[in-house]
């Protein structure tokens, strides 16, 4: 009897995740401000301005799993699993930020976050205890960002995240990568429904501020 459970949740999931996709093609998805400051052919500098992210983390022993995990109680929480009962739109991008070895037996933690909408920035929902998320608040600062196409997996996102290093080394970040606790993250930005036309994007975070280099050469604000 439990796998005709499972199944049946799988597919209410499936269901709320398509109709989900569907009110939000239909509208402007929101997204964390940011300035793009340095512009080169295969990477951007964006200084993001504060912002305020519902994150979870996940145990699981692989990109993949953790995002899917992370992902899954991210969704209830937006659906009504908080203690207001509101229902939050879907933002982009979905963020998987990689701690290495902070997980067990030293393997890579994973902590899946979902940027709140303006209206809930001030003063987010408080979630339901057994989801185990928690607000994380940004200060502004400036990330280094690359992008890439196709579905982001276990076998693709470090070489995209050691290309965007390559690049940095060779640019006046070189020696500019923050003391972060992330060794970086992965942005996706589309349901897993798309197939063509996917937007993907590693990003790290670099030292600077605004008022102090990471405003040279601004390009465009969104």
């Amino acid at each position: 009897m439990e796998k005709p459970k499972l199944f049946l949740s799988y597919i209410i999931l499936t269901v709320m995740a398509v109709d989900l996709c569907l009110i939000a093609q239909s509208r402007e998805i929101e997204s964390p401000q940011y300035t793009v400051v340095h512009s080169e052919s295969d990477f951007e500098v964006r200084f993001y301005r504060d912002s305020v992210w519902m994150s979870a983390p996940a145990k699981e022993t692989s990109f993949r799993k953790a995002t899917k995990d992370g992902f899954h109680r991210l969704f209830q929480y937006i659906q009504g699993a908080n203690l207001n009962f509101s229902r939050i739109y879907m933002t982009a991008p979905v963020l998987t930020s990689i701690v290495p070895g902070a997980g067990p037996l030293h393997a890579s933690a994973y902590f899946v976050k979902l940027y709140l909408p303006l209206k809930f920035q001030a003063s987010p929902p408080l979630p339901l205890p057994e989801l185990n998320l928690a607000p994380d608040s940004w200060s502004s600062h400036c990330i280094a960002v690359r992008q890439f196409s196709g579905f982001a997996r276990d076998s693709n996102i470090v070489k995209e995240a050691e290309k965007l290093a390559i690049s940095l080394s060779r640019s006046q970040w070189a020696n500019s990568t923050s003391h972060s606790e992330y060794a970086y993250s992965i942005a996706q930005y589309n349901s897993p429904f798309r197939i063509i036309g996917r937007k993907n994007e590693v990003w790290v975070d670099v030292a600077g501020s605004e008022a102090n280099g990471c405003k040279s050469s601004l390009l465009a604000s969104y």
